[in-house]
């Protein structure tokens, strides 16, 4: 595994940052988890530097410096266009609010920065210069066990943050690796301090998760540890082969979070509630609205039998946009609860995209005529007839798209309109 960390490729502006505070006498290593992607030959997407020197002497070091976090230590090196964090080891105060220590204090040693970090994995810090990993947690033992677990008492961990236990499961479905017996014993005790979590900390993780390669195993584990229960009781409520099935469907859905939180959930709640889900959980607006679109539509396989008008009417409620996720999210769902109407599914599926190649009227704008047009046809002003008027004549196009000409168009509306006023 050291290897591993002395071919691993780190930008030169990350090095220029180290080469610097060392010369200066400072100790200085990469920390967290660009390390533990060294050693598992994973290239991080970020490089977090972590030194003795104190705030004010990394500002002293360079150029251009700006004080992003300086409170709490941190400062971004500017080296050319590359923005390299740097802090300063620190130790931390008591927790006092599940999530965030009531006071820093800076430190000279690297063992003291360490021993307040989540997992033994993300304890491990690395000078490539001198080649040196410190290592005083067992991170790389466990890296090779494929182990998540605590640094120290993990009761004390998930006291300190109650976001801990929401990280572990997420990287033991990212990595694929088992939770320590101690540090799943300890996420049902501490339950009371996750609650505290703002939600938008928990969709972060959760997105993570179901974004994962074994996001079926990371969300049963969720359940298993009673963190499911927290913030999604909907989820965690359903029956024990309802929420396999649910998580089955989210494995088989394509890497799109919309997609899956709709299959995770389009079989347990309904459209309505699929939204408040969504919002609670602090997705944006759009998001929210999507997943329950997805929801809502979800059941393809009642629709095979459907008439082209119908489906015409179902593209309208999706629209063309839309209907790639709806397709991907009806596939992972019949795969995992009817795999012997796949064939059928996927015929319908041709027919919608055949459908949605044609290009059919499916808005009001798209109408051969505008609302003006209407108003002339019938030689009347702005009225409610007008919006009567447009929704006939939509309901005349989705059930027979040629008849979007102006002339066909004038022809149904004056019809309409003679029939309207002998009624």
């Amino acid at each position: 595994m050291l290897a591993n960390l002395h071919n691993a490729d780190i930008p030169r502006p990350v090095l220029d940052v180290i080469a610097r505070l060392r010369e200066l006498g400072h100790a200085v290593y990469l920390v967290g988890g660009c390390v533990r992607d060294m050693v598992r030959q994973v290239h991080p997407k970020d490089f977090d530097v972590a030194t003795s020197a104190l705030p004010d002497e990394v500002q002293r070091a360079f150029r251009k410096v700006i004080p992003t976090g300086i409170q709490h230590g941190t400062v971004t090196v500017l080296q050319g266009t590359t923005h390299v964090e740097v802090t300063t080891f620190r130790s931390e105060g008591d927790y006092l609010d599940g999530r965030r220590p009531s006071s820093v204090a800076f430190e000279r040693d690297i063992v003291k920065d360490l021993s307040r970090r989540d997992f033994t994995i993300n304890a491990m810090a690395y000078n490539p210069l001198d080649r040196d990993l410190v290592d005083p947690f067992g991170g790389q033992s466990d890296l090779q066990a494929h182990l998540i677990r605590c640094v120290g008492s993990a009761f004390e961990r998930f006291s300190e943050d109650g976001l801990r236990p929401m990280r572990a499961v997420r990287f033991s479905a990212v990595l694929g690796f088992s939770l320590d017996p101690d540090t799943h014993a300890a996420i049902p005790a501490t339950l009371g301090v996750f609650r505290k979590v703002a939600l938008e900390r928990v969709r972060e993780e959760l997105v993570k998760l179901l974004l994962s390669p074994r996001a079926e195993g990371g969300l049963q584990l969720l359940a298993d540890t009673g963190l499911l229960d927290v913030f999604l009781p909907e989820v965690a409520g359903a029956s024990p082969e309802e929420s396999r099935l649910a998580r089955a469907a989210v494995q088989a859905a394509p890497q799109d979070i919309e997609i899956r939180m709709a299959a995770l959930l389009a079989d347990l709640v309904d459209r309505a509630r699929a939204r408040d889900i969504g919002l609670r959980l602090k997705f944006p607006n759009k998001s929210a609205d999507l997943i329950a679109l997805l929801v809502e539509n979800a059941k393809l396989e009642a629709r095979l039998w459907d008439t082209d008008p119908a489906l015409r009417r179902l593209l309208a409620r999706v629209s063309l946009a839309n209907l790639p996720a709806l397709l991907a999210l009806a596939r992972a769902r019949v795969q995992v609860r009817a795999p012997d109407q796949l064939s059928a599914l996927e015929q319908l599926c041709a027919r919608l995209e055949a459908l949605a190649a044609a290009k059919p009227p499916l808005v009001p704008k798209e109408l051969a005529l505008t609302g003006g047009d209407i108003m002339a046809t019938l030689g009347v002003g702005p009225s409610p007839i007008v919006g009567e008027a447009t929704r006939f004549l939509m309901e005349s196009v989705l059930d027979d798209p040629s008849l979007n000409t102006t002339e066909a168009l004038k022809r149904q509306l004056q019809t309409w309109h003679s029939a309207r006023s002998t009624s």
